[in-house]
């Protein structure tokens, strides 16, 4: 980040600190009717953001913030930036002996500080007075911006009985540091985010498929490059669903994976392999919420859900002869419900077509089959895939090989990849046949095939 940035984050970051505690002051001086200069917390005037250019102002002014909302996005921040600004609400109840209900709050296991809750919110922003907190219980709803786009949470009370504002409230994590640092956050591997960034440095020429195939692809990158156009300005999502979902399916190694990165990586848009070990659940229930977890990250972030062995978990739904089979379905529909509803790419890989849902494949803006390749298409990526510093033995006939032995692209580059390594061994630069048919040798092992 440059040091300016920094400076000028900084800076405005202290000033709305500072108002943050005049506001905190106010509450409490007219909550527990002690003399005070204003009549209420709106009187309390907050830094002038019109000329800022920092990433806490630009998200102000996108979303259309509020003084509420401003002011609820400023107390999720406080634990992370001046968390002893939150002690006041440490202050017992000396009827009771007690903390005060009202100001709601929780303790962590390792941070010390005060953890702000829904009630904490409410409490800030309307006191005691009913009709108010009742106006700001409109902060948590779904359409409210903060919510809406994913910049702040509350999560579930404690317990089935637990009142939902004893949530804790938080900041999502890729927004906390986009706003204190100015810069776009990859999400990591995680129990809450299940998913892989997926990243190469090849390129389209690096993938070998015939014109058909490529041309069912373009359309995808037609889409997200004008799909927003075709809604907003062409008024068509009253018509269409939002987002695109696509199925690749085909052999191990043809290019699946590759393909979804690509097409992440002409369009400038992360692309997330989701990890359906972690997100499939034996207990009930908690398939539905792990999805719900990458989905809800991943709802206004334009990035690319890639389901890889999607057999997994959109297989065909069952007929109900027991209780699992009962839940399994039910996992099904939800899954369907939230990839119908998700505004971004979806794409889903499975080795054969058949064995997805139906109601899915319904559903498939694209269904790509990638084969495994014809000889001239092997031929080429046998020509691609060597290194410009080795140098094939003059009895390596690449012809040959792709014409007697039947193997995917990722088979191909498996076998250069061994016969590459065993040149290096021998401190050459030298590819051999031999190395390369026990490559091949090994390819084959894999599926049970011999040469």
């Amino acid at each position: 980040m440059a040091p300016q940035l920094n400076d000028r984050i900084a800076t405005e970051f202290a000033e709305e600190l500072a108002w943050f505690t005049r506001v905190l002051e106010t509450r409490l001086k007219l909550y527990f009717g002690h003399e005070c200069e204003y009549a209420n917390i709106h009187e309390v005037i907050p830094p002038d953001l019109v000329n800022s250019h920092t990433p806490y102002a630009r998200l102000i002014d996108q979303l259309k913030l509020n003084i509420n909302q401003r002011l609820l996005l400023l107390l999720t921040l406080v634990p992370h930036l001046q968390p002893q600004l939150l002690d006041p609400f440490f202050v017992k109840n000396a009827t009771y002996d007690r903390e005060f209900t009202e100001f709601g709050g929780q303790k962590g296991k390792s941070h010390t500080g005060f953890l702000p809750t829904g009630e904490t919110a409410l409490f800030l922003l309307a006191g005691d007075h009913l009709s108010d907190r009742m106006k700001c219980l409109q902060l948590f709803e779904k359409q409210d911006p903060l919510i809406k786009n994913k910049v702040v949470r509350m999560e579930s009370g404690e317990g089935v009985s637990e009142p939902s504002l004893s949530g804790l409230l938080s900041v999502y994590e890729n927004y906390l540091h986009f706003l204190l640092t100015g810069e776009e956050q990859k999400m990591s591997y995680s129990v809450d985010f299940p998913a892989q960034l997926l990243t190469t440095d090849m390129e389209w020429d690096d993938l070998v498929l015939n014109q058909s195939i490529r041309s069912q692809i373009d359309e995808i990158l037609v889409w997200m490059e004008h799909g927003d156009k075709l809604l907003v300005e062409w008024n068509m999502h009253r018509k269409i669903k939002p987002g695109y979902r696509a199925l690749f399916y085909g052999p191990p190694g043809t290019g699946k994976t590759l393909t979804a990165t690509l097409l992440g990586k002409a369009m400038q848009r992360d692309v997330y392999r989701i990890d359906l070990s972690k997100v499939v659940s034996k207990y009930i229930g908690e398939t539905e919420k792990n999805l719900a977890k990458v989905f809800d990250l991943a709802e206004n972030k334009q990035w690319i859900l890639f389901f890889d062995e999607a057999d997994a978990l959109f297989g065909k739904r069952t007929t109900v002869s027991s209780s699992h089979d009962r839940y399994a379905n039910q996992e099904v529909s939800y899954l369907l419900q939230r990839i119908e509803d998700f505004p971004g790419v979806v794409i889903l890989a499975s080795n054969m077509r058949g064995n997805l849902d139906e109601a899915f494949t319904r559903r498939f803006q694209s269904i790509i089959h990638l084969p495994m390749p014809e000889q001239a298409e092997r031929l080429e990526l046998w020509k691609r895939g060597f290194s410009e510093h080795c140098e094939l033995d003059i009895a390596v006939d690449l012809d040959q090989l792709a014409k007697s032995y039947e193997l995917a692209g990722g088979s191909v580059m498996n076998v250069i990849r061994y016969g590459s390594l065993m040149a290096l061994n021998r401190n050459s630069n030298n590819i051999r046949l031999e190395d390369l048919k026990k490559g091949i040798q090994k390819e084959f092992l894999k599926e049970g095939k011999t040469i």
